[in-house]
């Protein structure tokens, strides 16, 4: 009876080691959950997106899971993807965009929240300062230099009247549509503006206003670049030229110019900011990030597109684009 139960004492001894060890080699890093919601896909916003999880990975964090989520547009869903990321316990919310930013601050209280291509994040309601940190959220601003875009755009053409199509949903959209009204007040330059509320607007805004004005200016207003073909081919039956803000997305399509930044390395800022939080840095201590390197800034000039105008590019000016397309 003794050896039974001594061997029965053994095997139980035995049997709670092995569990033991097992556990142990199971817990392993820390599961990190970064959600991440973007207004809209388009290729910028994409960029921004990759260019996150890239850094994440090249500042050598484990057992990395994203939530990628897209609201396709619409606010409602930005705030439901928000209660999403808050009963799911994110890590980080990384909010792409003004909209789905202001939705990740409004619904998460005691979840980091970074925010990400935001143009006025101030203005937007997001942070009270963007030269002091604030509990809880910290982030990116992508606000480009309107009135310099519109000065090189009037000397590659005689710019007399300049159109803008612009979404009044978007805070950002119409924070640089004021800015672009009164860099064209300076300039002695006409501006006739448009708004849509939504992407399925955005080409009968562009017939709207395509044969009363000279060109047409595209800010880094997410509602109006996803439908940025349409517009496109608008302007190229009308024979007029579009200046666009986002050169990432602007590339593979008959834009004359696109002066703005190179959104992945916006994305790489931003997957910076993830990491310092990450790595236990307070957002408190971290004031709005401005992407103020010029080599973070790109201009793009369309040769192909200029010769179907009958326009001339400044020899200046390409040489300091930094993409041209012959």
């Amino acid at each position: 009876m003794k050896k039974i139960v001594l061997g029965t004492a053994v095997f139980l001894c035995i049997t709670a080691l092995m569990f033991a060890g097992g556990t142990k080699e199971q817990k392993g890093p820390k599961q990190i959950t970064i959600g991440i919601s973007k207004i809209v896909t388009h290729p910028a916003l994409d960029a921004i997106e990759k260019g996150i999880q890239d850094e994440i990975a090249a500042e050598g964090f484990k057992n990395v899971k994203y939530d990628l989520q897209n609201a396709n547009g619409e606010m409602s869903t930005a705030a439901s993807i928000a209660n999403k990321f808050k009963n799911e316990h994110v890590t980080v919310a990384v909010g792409i965009a003004t909209p789905t930013a202001q939705a990740l601050v409004n619904v998460l209280k005691n979840i980091p929240v970074v925010y990400s291509a935001v143009t006025d994040p101030v203005g937007a309601g997001i942070v009270a300062s963007t030269t002091k940190g604030e509990k809880g959220v910290a982030g990116v601003s992508d606000m480009t230099p309107v009135k310099d875009q519109i000065k090189l755009l009037a000397r590659m053409i005689d710019l007399k009247t300049l159109g803008h199509i612009y979404s009044s949903g978007e805070a950002n959209a119409v924070a640089l549509a004021k800015i672009a009204k009164q860099a064209c007040k300076e300039l002695g330059i006409k501006f006739i503006a448009t708004t849509v509320t939504n992407s399925s607007e955005v080409k009968q805004a562009a017939q709207s206003i395509a044969g009363k004005v000279d060109a047409i200016y595209i800010s880094t207003d997410n509602t109006v670049v996803s439908a940025l073909p349409s517009v496109c081919d608008v302007a190229t039956k009308a024979g007029i030229p579009i200046m666009s803000a986002d050169p990432t997305s602007a590339g593979k399509l008959d834009i004359l110019a696109a002066w703005g930044f190179d959104y992945y390395k916006v994305g790489r800022a931003t997957g910076k900011i993830v990491g310092d939080i990450l790595r236990g840095k307070k957002t408190e201590d971290m004031p709005t990030v401005f992407m103020t390197d010029p080599s973070d800034v790109d201009l793009l000039v369309n040769k192909k597109v200029a010769a179907k105008l009958g326009i001339t590019i400044p020899a200046d000016i390409l040489k300091k684009a930094k993409t041209v397309i012959q």
